[in-house]
């Protein structure tokens, strides 16, 4: 089993920048790709930015430019920087986790962002 456990999300003025972290825990040597998705009210979950253990990135078009997705093999940690965060950034975020051996997918329980003037 793997465990997900994202923090940082919260209010910030528009244009802001916040940093959201994963802390993942359990059987997770068999994961192999990594990402951050988003839902926001009455839309639909998207991704947002993914990462594989080779360090192969790739962003949604709403965000490229403005978040970097990165991971820390040490801590057990993935991030998600946000700067010139925008009004329509305002979501759920959740991390995510795929595992090779079994194509399951592990979730977080989410951390709220909101931007706001």
């Amino acid at each position: 089993q793997v465990q997900l456990v994202e923090s940082g999300g919260g209010l910030v003025q528009p244009g802001g920048s916040l940093i959201l972290s994963c802390a993942a825990s359990g059987s997770i040597g068999n994961i192999y790709r990594w990402g951050w998705y988003r839902q926001a009210a009455g839309k639909e979950r998207e991704m947002v930015a993914g990462i594989t253990v080779g360090g192969s990135t790739k962003y949604a078009d709403a965000v490229k430019g403005r978040f970097t997705i990165s991971r820390d093999y040490a801590k057990n940690t993935m991030s998600l920087q946000m700067n010139s965060l925008k009004p329509e950034d305002t979501a759920v975020y959740y991390c995510n986790a795929a595992e090779v051996t079994t194509l399951r997918e592990y979730w977080g329980q989410g951390t709220q962002v909101t931007v706001s003037s």
